[in-house]
């Protein structure tokens, strides 16, 4: 399994990820208040995205540990795009409307390092000789 392998399927994963949480909001749009229906539709969304994370981008089983970290993701996709578009709009003067996307860009690589360390580490309490890394199954 290849680190450019593992990229690319984590970036189908967001793109399947964003249209799941999409669809799913308006849906839910139907019978919540649009507030409601995001914050639904964000969850299921990411408990789908933890699953197709953890079996199509890195090809690991999920544990419940992992489960509970993998939100980490999105706290760190939230920090660099927010500080993003402040240093592009605020510091760098470039327009509000494209700054957001710039900055979901570059946080790219840094969500995918967080959730490769997240879905990747051994689940063993005892770190030492007898933690055996996840492999890849030979496909």
């Amino acid at each position: 399994m290849t680190v450019r392998g593992q990229m690319v399927r984590f970036a189908l994963v967001g793109v399947v990820n964003t249209g799941t949480y999409y669809g799913l909001y308006l849906v839910l749009l139907t019978w919540l208040p649009y507030v409601a229906a995001h914050v639904v539709a964000f969850l299921l969304s990411m408990v789908g995205s933890f699953f197709l994370t953890s079996y199509f981008t890195y090809r690991t089983r999920p544990t419940w540990r992992k489960f509970l970290l993998f939100p980490l993701t999105n706290a760190a996709n939230f920090v660099v795009t927010t500080s993003g578009v402040y240093l592009l709009v605020d510091v760098l003067h470039l327009g509000s409307r494209y700054a957001p996307l710039i900055a979901a860009a570059a946080a790219i690589p840094i969500t995918f390092v967080v959730s490769r360390t997240i879905m990747l580490r051994p689940d063993s309490r005892r770190a030492g000789r007898d933690a055996k890394p996840e492999r890849a199954s030979a496909r």
